[in-house]
């Protein structure tokens, strides 16, 4: 037997068997696969949900709100130039009765008199607010008018405080009119080339020339001026404020200037009270007289008017009739460059 094939036959359904099982488990092994492939694919469904949320926005808005004041702001204390009535021309009254000039006694509260309530603070010390205040109505009460400075000056004079920055005219003998005014405030100035200290010198002068109206110069303009120390004048002028601030002319209102021009005369002393004796400044002179002066006579109308005034504030009513007096000048314009002018 060693060396020969061995043959084992099988019998021919055992070889079926075999065979059978072998494609039966290839088939198993390849379906199977398929199947579970298959069947993971078809156990996997794919639901798609979508969900939308709309997106909220949230914006936060800071409002600052700021107060505005809508009260109008209270006025000044006291009686100005919004006041008028009664008291107002009880108090223009008491003001005329002591010499001081507030114009027309009208119950209106206006620049003029304005200008006497400054003239009587300036004259009796209290604070020049040109305002009717307590305190001024009150000192109104009692007061008395200003006495003179010099009163052995004449009976027909000018007298200027520069200290208190008033200026009391007496006629006379006796006391006409007190009016506010604003002189030399002594600060440095120049024009033309040329400059000097604004000052309105002390001492004893005399009104030696006049001008009717206008007149300009190089350092301003003057209304009605009278001349008393050289090219230095009274005149009327739109700003007379509280103290000095003139070049070194002495300044009144302008409701007063015309008046006191037609009421002094040239040759009337003037005593300027409370400065030193000085030069002129550039030594100017009163301009030439070119036939402009106080030469022409002006056309006055005069009306008399009784008021019954029935306030208490300065005393018990009373019947007061006033003058009025109308005054209209002939109209004249001086341009020239000689004269000192504040």
């Amino acid at each position: 037997m060693e060396g020969r094939s061995v043959r084992v036959s099988l019998p021919r359904n055992v070889i079926c068997a075999v065979v059978g099982l072998s494609l039966v488990a290839a088939g198993c092994t390849g379906s199977g696969a398929q199947e579970r492939t298959a069947g993971v694919g078809n156990t996997t469904s794919s639901t798609s949900t979508t969900t939308t949320v709309e997106p909220t926005t949230t914006t936060s808005s800071t409002t600052t709100t700021v107060a505005t004041s809508t009260t109008p702001a209270p006025p000044p204390p006291g009686m100005g130039r919004e006041s008028r009535g009664p008291e107002v021309q009880a108090l223009e009254q008491r003001l005329t009765e002591l010499k001081y000039d507030s114009g027309k006694v009208d119950g209106v509260f206006d620049a003029a008199t304005g200008h006497a309530v400054m003239a009587f603070q300036k004259a009796n010390g209290l604070p020049r607010s040109s305002r009717a205040t307590d305190d001024v109505v009150a000192a109104l009460a009692t007061a008395a008018e200003p006495a003179a400075m010099l009163p052995a000056g004449g009976p027909d004079r000018v007298e200027i405080d520069l200290k208190r920055q008033i200026l009391l005219l007496y006629k006379g003998g006796s006391l006409l009119r007190v009016l506010s005014v604003s002189t030399g405030n002594n600060k440095r100035y120049c024009v033309d080339g040329q400059c000097a200290t604004a000052v309105t010198p002390g001492g004893s002068f005399k009104v030696n020339r006049k001008i009717r109206g206008l007149r300009v110069s190089r350092l301003g303009k003057l209304f009605n001026p009278l001349y008393f120390n050289g090219g230095i004048a009274i005149h009327g002028s739109p700003s007379v404020p509280a103290g000095p601030a003139s070049h070194g002319c002495v300044r009144i209102p302008m409701h007063a200037s015309l008046w006191f021009f037609d009421t002094v005369p040239s040759g009337t002393p003037v005593y300027v009270i409370g400065g030193a004796k000085a030069p002129v400044p550039f030594n100017e002179q009163a301009p030439p007289d070119d036939g402009s002066s106080d030469t022409t006579a002006p056309t006055t109308s005069t009306t008399s008017t009784t008021s019954t005034t029935s306030t208490t504030l300065f005393g018990p009513p009373e019947t007061t009739t006033s003058t009025t007096s109308t005054t209209t000048p002939s109209s004249t314009t001086s341009t020239t460059t000689t004269g000192f002018t504040g």
